[in-house]
């Protein structure tokens, strides 16, 4: 089902946790809500759950406002960061518990339980209780029980963060998959970008209990549209020119001849090997956005070798004309 944020607020007292959001997130895509902690990502998330009230503004799920409903009755289901399993029972009453609770008969609700285990590769522990899960078999479990209910949309609250990365990668993927065959609409909150890059169709970073920027994630890298988000994306550099202020991307910034037309000096302050990547960082007060902020260059290890840098050293720095991208004031 197509979601609609329509001037969305949520005030604690004096404080604005929310400030009257405007979003549209299309049936069956998946949309990461994406910014540091405070930004007011989980509390939109809980607000569209129903376990949040709204204070002003409305939630719209497929053809209706579902603002004052509560949660049972969205169409929506949640998978909390903690997981939340019953400690008590089994991995397959544990699915199976949200259909006991709507009065579906024991056989149908465990066969649909077993069912749902299958689609998360978990039904070969079906009788195991969680304590003897792994972090990543119980985020699975997790998983199966907000799915086998039959949401429209799935709504996660950072569900990787407890994971190691290794398994983190792994868990993506299978939450990727599962949308892909599912075909609802998954609305998942992360701090990551990384994360929310890898899984989204709809990136919408927040500050500040706004949105600074909605749009896909080839978009929201390749034309931040404030500084704000070239700098929690990650891989920019912002820049003051005398005109304008832009962002760069770091693997496009010029050493040394190459440097372009609007190069200026700048300090080699420190370099560190990436395997395939060098990473220079610079001192550049003519360039420097804010007072102090370096800048970083990110250079192919081959490049880097064939014309090392080291500490201390001055060099010229730039970047090819086309590369600056101009950001809103």
């Amino acid at each position: 089902m197509d979601i609609e944020l329509i001037s969305l607020t949520k005030r604690y007292g004096d404080t604005v946790a929310v400030d009257g959001i405007n979003l549209k997130i299309r049936s069956g895509s998946y949309c990461c809500l994406l910014g540091p902690s405070g930004c007011g990502k989980t509390t939109t998330l809980r607000m569209i759950a129903g376990h949040e009230t709204v204070s002003s503004g409305d939630v719209v799920i497929g053809p209706k406002a579902v603002g004052d409903l509560p949660p049972a009755e969205r169409g929506t289901a949640m998978m909390f960061q903690s997981y939340a399993l019953f400690p008590h029972l089994t991995c397959r009453d544990n699915v199976a518990f949200g259909l006991k609770m709507r009065g579906v008969p024991k056989a149908e609700r465990l066969k649909r339980a077993e069912a749902m285990l299958a689609l998360v590769q978990m039904d070969h522990l079906a009788g195991r209780l969680p304590a003897q899960l792994s972090g990543g078999q119980q985020q699975r479990v997790a998983l199966a029980r907000a799915l086998v209910t039959g949401p429209k949309v799935l709504l996660l609250d950072e569900p990787l963060s407890a994971l190691d990365p290794f398994l983190r990668v792994r868990m993506r993927t299978e939450l990727k998959r599962l949308q892909g065959e599912l075909g609802i609409t998954f609305v998942h909150v992360t701090h990551s970008q990384e994360e929310a890059m890898a899984l989204s169709d709809l990136v919408v970073v927040m500050n500040g209990g706004r949105i600074e920027q909605a749009a896909a994630p080839r978009t929201v890298f390749e034309r931040p549209a404030t500084a704000f988000v070239a700098r929690f994306i990650g891989g920019h550099n912002v820049i003051a020119l005398p005109d304008r202020r832009v962002a760069v991307r770091a693997d496009r910034m010029r050493l040394g001849p190459e440097a372009g037309p609007e190069a200026q000096s700048a300090r080699v302050v420190a370099v560190e090997y990436q395997g395939s990547t060098v990473h220079v960082s610079l001192e550049a007060p003519d360039l420097a956005a804010e007072a102090g902020a370096p800048l970083t260059a990110i250079l192919s290890d081959h490049a880097f070798a064939a014309s090392p840098f080291t500490l201390g050293d001055t060099v010229r720095v730039g970047w090819p004309a086309g590369e600056a991208h101009r950001l809103d004031a």
